[in-house]
């Protein structure tokens, strides 16, 4: 098999020409500190891939990461923005033995990838400056570059499944009074919107499982394991679920992959880090339910979406708090406390 070409880096230069904007600093921030905690696990699964393909994938995913924290460091040094401290080589151990099978780094790319995308592409209808607004349609550009590199090794090796095949409609129709329908009466099949989405967030949770319960295997802190097995028990009861919706149509789903986790119990990561990751991937999820829910048309598959919402969010909020109490939450930009100012 080929190796894949490294992606070609464009020159950037400053041009700060006004303050930052709060999306703009907002989104800058989430960027340093997403792609710092990106850094040390690609460093770390690039000590044990032995695949050709993969270690010029994990290169190239790595390559970009340090740019885009080169290019977002040097716009707050511009600003004289404090560095955000994010993750640094306190919490990544390069000795440590090897925890996942080399396919799935391609797994996680790819998981990691559409939430890199998801902040990018939030971004660039908010920032306004010109360097910035550069940096995020660059930072878009490469991450989708870097996905067509993910899917070419995913499909070339068999590594992955296409979403279902439906038949082709037969002509233009209408939808009836019944198009809601999911636990009474007549109940349609899926439409296209619903089963794509069902097969993201399958997609996803498989990774986001397989992740989490190789973190749960791994964690020094008893409170943050315990966490960690509850996140694995929530991903799997909603990809079990998501999975049965395509079953009943007889559609097929992807397959978990929690063989791809070996069995060390030495941690390549600080608990810190694991943490921050499961927190803040798990509210990726609340988005990709919010994007399931807006093109679904059925109160039982809406039903299934309102449950992993309020499961996820509650993890989410106990992550958040486990991160405060342990002295390891970030603080990110924030508006000026009027009322503290006014007795100072």
């Amino acid at each position: 098999m080929r190796t894949i070409k490294p992606i070609k880096l464009t020159s950037y230069k400053m041009d700060p020409t006004e303050n930052l904007t709060s999306a703009e600093m907002g989104k800058l921030w989430a960027t340093y500190m997403g792609n710092s905690m990106a850094e040390c696990l690609l460093r770390y699964y690039l000590q044990h891939c032995d695949d050709p393909d993969i270690k010029a994938l994990l290169e190239n995913a790595l390559k970009l990461t340090k740019e885009f924290m080169e290019i977002t460091k040097e716009i707050f040094e511009k600003e004289n923005f404090p560095i955000p401290k994010g993750f640094g080589e306190e919490d990544v151990n390069l000795g440590a033995p090897r925890l996942f099978q080399d396919e799935f780094y391609v797994h996680y790319l790819k998981y990691a990838a559409k939430a890199g995308m998801s902040i990018y592409s939030i971004a660039i209808p908010l920032v306004y400056r010109k360097d910035v607004k550069e940096f995020f349609r660059y930072c878009m550009d490469s991450t989708m570059d870097l996905i067509e590199q993910i899917k070419e090794i995913l499909m070339s090796k068999g590594l992955i499944m296409k979403p279902p095949i439906i038949p082709v409609p037969n002509k233009v129709e209408f939808i009836h009074q019944d198009f809601l329908n999911g636990f009474f009466g007549h109940v349609r099949p899926l439409q296209a919107l619903e089963i794509a989405h069902f097969y993201d967030n399958i997609e996803n949770n498989v990774t986001s499982k397989a992740l989490i319960m190789a973190f749960a295997q791994v964690a020094k802190d008893d409170k943050v394991r315990k966490l960690f097995e509850r996140g694995k028990e929530l991903t799997a009861v909603s990809v079990e679920n998501y999975m049965q919706m395509l079953h009943n149509e007889n559609l097929p789903s992807p397959s978990f992959l929690d063989d791809l986790v070996t069995t060390s119990t030495f941690a390549p990561f600080s608990d810190k880090l694991m943490l921050f990751h499961k927190m803040d991937m798990f509210s990726m999820k609340i988005r990709a339910f919010g994007n399931s829910v807006a093109v679904n048309g059925r109160h039982d598959v809406g039903m299934i979406y309102t449950k992993s919402f309020m499961k996820i969010s509650l993890f989410v909020e106990d992550a958040a708090k486990l991160m405060v109490e342990k002295g390891w939450m970030e603080k990110p930009p924030m508006a000026a406390e009027r009322e503290k100012l006014a007795f100072e």
